[in-house]
């Protein structure tokens, strides 16, 4: 197997005490037209600041709303994956983008929680500026020779974002390997640059989109689709893959995602992308609880994973 060799990264330029504004230059809907859900890729321009040149695909930065919480303090950072390949947004160096869902909850007492920073960028306007930091992230990369290795790809929601980039870098470099990318989501207008990953699948025979809807395809049985259903329901597709050596798995998404991803493979006897300590060795993967999720079950080498 290749060596995995993740680039060296620069982090935290800019701070949340020390912030860098920019423009924002586009601000779209990257969902299906008919979506309740209001989903937004949202581009910067860090052109003249310390961070053009140094954001990398897979990593984060940051965005300080304006205003104060209900006790005074200002509003705290939040991060947001970089959707755009290293080489910039478009092939420019100087614009970076991000992948944005308006946080819009109703409570059990009929009260509405509006997400404070992701209703703020959803609301900008091309030509209004915002207060950055970052970048943020080490892990979550391309290794530096990413053409050497095949990539069994998970996201849930805006857990796409980073694969946007990354393959659109891989596909630009000539990637020979295969890439497949699974994405989860309730309903088929919750799909995120849906149309732009279904062009590269059948332009690209080495790509494959699989987008999987729980609440409205289901499998042979009757159950629902999931994400990690797909190693069986897809299975002569992914073997094949999943046992290569060169192999990558990224899961990128919903905290809790990559419980269910984990107990796939454990069944599935793909133990190479997992590290099971005891006790979770001494069980089979159906008997693993919460407990062992979280502490003994966890990725290998060649697992990567981001989940918020």
């Amino acid at each position: 197997m290749p060596e995995i060799k993740l680039p060296e990264v620069e982090l935290n330029i800019y701070t949340p005490r020390n912030p860098v504004e920019v423009p924002i230059v586009e601000n779209r809907i990257c969902t299906k037209e008919s979506s309740p859900n209001y989903v937004r890729h949202v581009t910067f321009d860090i052109a003249g600041t310390d961070l053009e040149g140094h954001v990398q695909v897979g990593q984060s930065i940051g965005i300080l709303p304006p205003g104060e919480n209900e006790r005074g303090r200002p509003h705290k950072l939040r991060l947001y994956s970089v959707s755009s390949p290293t080489e910039g947004e478009n092939g420019e160096a100087n614009l970076v983008s991000t992948t944005v869902k308006r946080t819009i909850e109703e409570f059990d007492n009929n009260e509405l929680y509006l997400g404070v920073c992701s209703n703020y960028l959803a609301n900008l306007q091309p030509g209004d500026t915002v207060k950055m930091t970052g970048p943020s992230g080490r892990r979550f990369l391309l290794p530096e020779n990413a053409t050497d290795f095949n990539y069994v790809m998970f996201a849930t929601g805006t857990g796409i974002a980073p694969y946007r980039g990354m393959i659109m870098e891989m596909l630009d470099a000539g990637i020979e390997n295969d890439i497949m990318l699974v994405f989860g989501c309730p309903y088929r207008t919750d799909l995120l640059y849906a149309d732009y990953f279904q062009s590269l699948d059948e332009e690209y025979p080495n790509f494959h989109y699989l987008p999987y809807i729980s609440r409205e395809d289901r499998r042979a049985d009757g159950s629902k689709k999931y994400v990690q259903t797909c190693l069986w329901d897809d299975e002569e597709l992914f073997d094949p893959v999943l046992e290569k050596e060169n192999t990558l798995m990224y899961i990128c998404g919903l905290k809790g995602m990559e419980a269910g991803i984990y107990r796939a493979l454990g069944k599935k006897g793909l133990t190479p992308y997992l590290d099971i300590r005891e006790p979770a060795s001494g069980k089979t993967p159906d008997e693993w609880d919460e407990t062992d999720l979280k502490r003994y079950v966890k990725p290998s080498a060649r697992t990567f994973v981001e989940v918020y």
